[in-house]
């Protein structure tokens, strides 16, 4: 026996259902994990103004995550820290080529805890471990390396290197003594607590440290993540990255 529903429940579930309002959607965001800190306070400071939206946060090193993404990862918008992965993902046709902008720039320097001088790359030569992120997937790792390449200390220094997942590990090892020093970002030694910025990496040594970023293509088909893409290029926005150390020019 068919069931039939009265026509008037009918009516009012229909009326019901569009009265209900919209749900604001979900943002999710990939980015290099030197920018976590940033990321994060910008989520924080969107979200309080766009109610019912979701940031959705995924932090790695760039490689990886462009790695994900071309898996079938859920994202909207991708932030590296180096160019190759941006193109790299731009070449698959994943991002939205149009909406690619740099987002920041950063200054990559050598820090650590030990008690040995290093003022400069030419001091690295006494040091027993040194830490960069792996430079297959790691950007701070490729500018670190360029940098040992062009001082003439790559082949000296090869059997000192302890590779890390990215930035952030790369840090955690300096921080708890586990190598002299590691290679990271200005804005990570920033973060530390027993880590010294011992020099600044001359930016003649490597390509210049920039983060650019784009949506994918899934992303420029989502409004809550246009909106997002927007806000990130504001001035409070801004601000934050200056808050924690990132160079806008």
């Amino acid at each position: 026996m068919q069931f039939r529903m009265p026509r008037i429940i009918a009516a009012l579930l229909a009326l019901m259902l569009t009265a209900v309002p919209a749900m604001a959607g979900q943002v999710s965001i990939s980015a290099a994990a030197s920018l976590k800190e940033a990321i994060n306070e910008m989520a924080d400071k969107f979200t309080a103004t766009h109610a019912g939206t979701t940031i959705v946060k995924n932090f790695g090193a760039s490689g990886a995550l462009a790695g994900q993404i071309e898996n079938g990862a859920p994202s909207d918008i991708f932030i590296s820290a180096s160019t190759e992965w941006i193109d790299y993902l731009l070449n698959k046709k994943m991002l939205d080529a149009k909406s690619r902008k740099n987002f920041a720039y950063n200054a990559l320097v050598f820090a650590g805890a030990t008690t040995k001088k290093v003022s400069g790359m030419s001091d690295l030569t006494k040091l027993d471990r040194i830490a960069i992120g792996s430079p297959k997937s790691v950007p701070a790792g490729e500018y670190a390396m360029e940098s040992m390449k062009n001082s003439g200390l790559d082949k000296k220094l090869a059997a000192k290197l302890v590779m890390a997942k990215d930035v952030r590990e790369c840090l955690t090892y300096a921080e708890m003594g586990e190598v002299d020093g590691s290679f990271v970002y200005r804005t990570d030694a920033m973060q530390a607590k027993k880590a010294k910025i011992r020099f600044v990496v001359p930016e003649k040594l490597h390509a210049r440290v920039v983060y650019p970023m784009a949506l994918t293509v899934s992303g420029a088909g989502n409004a809550d993540a246009k909106a997002f893409f927007a806000w990130i290029q504001g001035g409070e926005a801004k601000s934050i990255l200056k808050k924690y150390g990132f160079i806008l020019k």
